[in-house]
């Protein structure tokens, strides 16, 4: 029964992908879906978008060993990310017009810190990709039996199909399924494994009251490393394609703004039921904890949850699992091909414009491969992507939407930096401060320069 659905859904999803590319007739439709997505369907693609294996599988596994304080970075720093883009970043973005992110740093800096920054921009999603891929194998081993690294073979190769031939009208299309599949799926599966609601509380209340905290404890480490927690994706998911695809997909900027919004917001709802189940995961399953707590959830729906109940729930896994996998795929695809390639050929026609977008599709699924196969966990894979953003694109987007006088001069020197710090820390000391180190190099690198360029402009006039 399990292995028809998991079928059944695989081939919805790819006759979806073949439908979709029936409306693809240019490059914008392809990259942008038209510009033409309503209120309901640009938040429902913006919560799909970034609800995956991170939420469902990573932080449930973490909340399960830590406790609330371990998940500060997703959900809570996610949601924070999306009412920010809404609030501070959809509006002014949407009015610029453009194809990809990539382009914002092209009009306001110039062709050399577009081809920097489009770099930055297409190495910080393979991680998150490869964890997508990651929890596709999970899934398939424990449901199926299969090996993982089949199982990755088959996601990848579902959802590189799809993304493939839709593109942008594919991911929305899917998304808009998908995230209904989600909230009643994951509904669902609470209101089994609590009896109806009935033990919800009473399991939630009988873990120790510190098991909830929220707030670091008062010294220096921990409230740096809080801060630090906040803001890998609250801020570092800003300067993303993805995050930008959507904006400008969207028929109008009120749109861009109030799904944005709303996506956060819905976010936060439906992400603290994964977070209310690896309560319950616990309490069953206190052995899993220290074997694998990625496990915890599956786990505890197959052997507890009736058979309508794991139908809903693997469906609202892969629902999560594969709409992230898409939007992740075609957003770094979407820079490669618009940013460093297309520049090349500059007597490119339109169409020939989407097949190398499509192409580039498939490069990144490829190299994404590689890293799902390497064997690190799902929610390192996604917190290294947005902290590589971050470090580097970030102060450069924020300084050249709102103060006047930004050069390149700046933005080079503050993503080189800030990039280079991050990752030596990171990689080769190690150090917890890493992401903060990172940031703070690009910032003050940048107000450095820029008044270092502007002393020169004073003395040479």
């Amino acid at each position: 029964m399990l292995f028809g659905f998991i079928a059944l859904y695989m081939f919805l999803t790819l006759a979806i992908g073949v439908l979709a590319s029936t409306l693809v007739k240019n490059s914008k439709d392809y990259l942008l879906a038209g510009r033409s997505l309503p209120l309901y369907m640009a938040t429902f693609v913006s919560f799909a978008t970034w609800f995956g294996s991170e939420t469902v599988l990573g932080a449930s596994s973490v909340m399960a060993q830590e406790g609330l304080i371990g998940v500060v970075e997703d959900p809570f720093g996610a949601a924070l990310c999306l009412i920010l883009i809404g609030l501070f970043f959809a509006k002014p973005l949407y009015r610029m017009n453009l194809l990809t992110i990539g382009d914002f740093y092209r009009f306001v800096y110039g062709r050399r810190v577009e081809v920097v920054a489009s770099f930055m921009i297409v190495a910080s999603y393979f991680g998150w990709i490869a964890a997508q891929m990651v929890a596709i194998g999970i899934v398939l081993h424990i449901v199926l039996g299969v090996p993982q690294e089949f199982g990755v073979l088959l996601g990848f190769s579902v959802v590189l199909f799809y993304t493939f031939l839709g593109g942008m009208w594919a991911v929305s299309l899917t998304d808009f399924v998908q995230t209904l599949m989600i909230i009643v799926g994951l509904l669902a599966v609470l209101y089994e494994v609590s009896s109806g609601f009935s033990q919800l509380v009473p399991t939630l209340m009988s873990q120790p009251q510190e098991y909830y905290r929220l707030l670091p404890e008062p010294t220096l480490k921990d409230i740096l490393l809080y801060i630090s927690a906040w803001i890998t994706i609250g801020l570092g998911s800003i300067p993303q394609q993805d995050v930008f695809q959507r904006v400008m997909s969207t028929r109008s900027e009120r749109v861009a703004v109030l799904s944005s919004i709303l996506a956060g917001l819905m976010y936060l709802t439906v992400a603290l039921i994964p977070l209310m189940l690896a309560v319950f995961a616990r309490v069953k399953y206190p052995d899993l904890l220290e074997k694998d707590p990625q496990l915890l959830l599956p786990t505890m729906v197959l052997e507890h949850a009736s058979l309508p109940v794991k139908v809903l729930f693997l469906g609202a896994l892969l629902s999560a699992i594969m709409s992230t996998a898409s939007a992740a795929v075609l957003a770094p695809a979407s820079v490669l091909s618009e940013n460093l390639f297309r520049p090349l050929w500059s007597s490119l026609s339109d169409r020939g414009f989407l097949w190398l977008t499509r192409l580039c599709v498939l490069l990144i699924s490829l190299i994404s491969l590689g890293f799902a196969l390497s064997g690190e966990s799902i929610y390192h894979l996604v917190g290294s992507s947005s902290a590589l953003s971050l470090v580097s694109l970030f102060v450069p987007l924020v300084a050249g939407l709102y103060f006047k006088g930004s050069n390149p001069h700046s933005a080079i020197v503050s993503m080189v930096l800030g990039f280079s710090s991050w990752a030596v820390l990171e990689y080769l000391l190690h150090s917890e401060f890493a992401l903060l180190v990172g940031l703070s190099s690009s910032l003050l690198s940048y107000i450095l320069v820029s008044l270092i360029w502007k002393l020169i402009g004073l003395k040479s006039s």
